[in-house]
């Protein structure tokens, strides 16, 4: 067993995390009370029997480290008192389902002080109520309170704070969390290997797709960060691709078309990786395409070098477009001076996002506070703002795309389009699009790439050919 499965192998620290969220909430100048929380419901599909796939509420999780549906916790802030709650057996679920967890199990499992059945949640907050006397409140989260469920006894409930506040609480991750996200990396560094090998002998898009599924599956990675995306040629122009069913084939030549973009990231115990990779369907990068991944992964490399606590991520988004203006200045795609072209955010319309956004139980995980209404093109779709803290886990995916719907607007702006030269630019449609993705933990003195999946051009064309 390595160092990390060994880790891993211990209970999730629910219990520091009740402890941090009680935290937050008395530094805003709430009290004492008790902290109530619900697991996502069993649903059925409509017009089916079948349940609807199942992903567990991350408020809920972050407190108990449980995958149980249709459970719930209280968090006594007084007693330091964590009590899972989880559905009594029912006879006709045994007959399809089996056994499920027992009390005992469930304590053995979870960091956790006490499991009880769910009938015993009402019971138990009055008694909190009681014991605090009358001056403690009630946090819940709205909208996520089943029908039935009292407070009586808290001279208040809170249903408006309690959310914000984990939100905050799971920008810092702890050990066993930056584990979490280890393995997810570690599991999906596998699943991107297994789809560039894939490649060589794929047809589809979709064929590539499986295969990074099915990787992450026999890995222990059963459910998916978010929809794969497997763009081919121009198809990786297209920032979220969602169709993954395109042939490889270029209709006009018989040849598999030039290059694939893949982001994609599987999840491990509701821990999220987010990886993209660009490789050549026929084992070398084309000329145009080789030079585009240079410049890109050049901006990736030097952005994550910038990486320590309390380096502000906006500065480090300016620095990306610096990069890239310098990278397509060289290539004659861009004409100007540096300055100029930065100051008219002309390099927007080849890189258009964000570079990075937080990431944890959530894919674009909380606490970013993004600004999308900033009248700023060059940060308006950032999903992170501000300065980093050490523990927290950023994604660094710098891209260059050559999209005819963003790229020619400024080709028809008169005071813009002098800047771009469009013969050059023609040889440069082909490419789609190139991001490079990593995983990076942020610590106090620099940071900790976790991503491990080859990225040099060496490396994919080795894996490609």
């Amino acid at each position: 067993m390595t160092s990390l499965d060994g880790l891993l192998a211990s209970k999730y620290p629910a219990k520091a995390h009740a402890r941090r969220v009680a935290e937050g909430l008395k530094a805003l100048g709430h009290g004492g009370g008790a902290i109530y929380l619900e697991a996502q419901k069993t649903r059925l599909i409509e017009d089916s029997d079948e349940p609807v796939p199942f992903r567990q509420r991350r408020p809920f999780f972050y407190l108990s480290g449980c995958l149980l549906p249709d459970a719930s916790l209280i968090y006594n802030i007084d007693s330091d008192q964590l009590t899972l709650f989880i559905p009594p057996i029912s006879p006709d679920d045994v007959i399809w389902s089996g056994l499920p967890l027992s009390s005992a199990e469930a304590h053995e499992r979870y960091d956790v002080d006490k499991v009880l059945g769910t009938p015993e949640v009402n019971a138990t907050l009055s008694a909190i109520a009681a014991s605090n006397g009358n001056k403690n409140t009630a946090f819940a989260i709205a909208e996520q309170i089943s029908e039935g469920i009292k407070f009586d006894g808290f001279s208040e409930t809170n249903l408006n704070v309690l959310k914000g506040v984990i939100e905050k609480t799971r920008v810092v991750k702890d050990n066993y969390e930056i584990a979490l996200l280890r393995k997810a990396n570690e599991i999906s560094a596998k699943g991107h290997i297994a789809a560039i090998k894939a490649a060589k002998t794929a047809s589809n898009e979709r064929e590539i797709q499986a295969a990074f599924i099915a990787t992450c599956i026999a890995n222990g990675a059963p459910e998916q960060s978010y929809h794969p995306i497997v763009a081919c040629g121009k198809n990786g122009a297209t920032l979220h691709y969602q169709k993954n069913d395109e042939s490889l084939i270029d209709p006009a030549t018989q040849r598999k078309k030039d290059n694939v973009l893949i982001d994609a990231g599987g999840e491990f115990r509701t821990y999220c990786a987010d990886i993209t990779r660009a490789f050549p369907l026929n084992g070398k990068f084309l000329p145009e395409t080789r030079q585009i991944y240079e410049i890109v992964l050049q901006m990736q490399l030097e952005c994550i070098d910038m990486l320590k606590e309390g380096v502000q991520w906006e500065d480090v988004h300016a620095y990306a477009h610096r990069i890239a203006i310098k990278g397509l200045l060289k290539l004659g795609i861009l004409r100007g001076s540096e300055d100029e072209l930065f100051d008219k955010r002309i390099s927007v319309a080849f890189f258009p996002h964000g570079l990075g956004h937080y990431l944890g139980m959530d894919t674009h995980d909380t606490g970013g506070n993004p600004n999308y209404g900033d009248t700023d093109s060059m940060f308006r779709y950032l999903r992170t703002r501000g300065r980093l803290p050490a523990g927290s886990v950023i994604t660094v995916e710098p891209g260059i795309y050559f999209c005819r719907f963003i790229i020619e607007p400024f080709l028809k702006n008169a005071d813009l389009q002098k800047y771009i030269d469009v013969d050059t630019l023609d040889r440069y449609w082909v490419v789609g699009g190139v991001r490079i993705e990593d995983n990076v933990h942020i610590t106090k003195d620099g940071h900790e790439n976790l991503t491990t999946a080859p990225k040099t051009i060496e490396e994919i064309e080795a894996l490609a050919e």
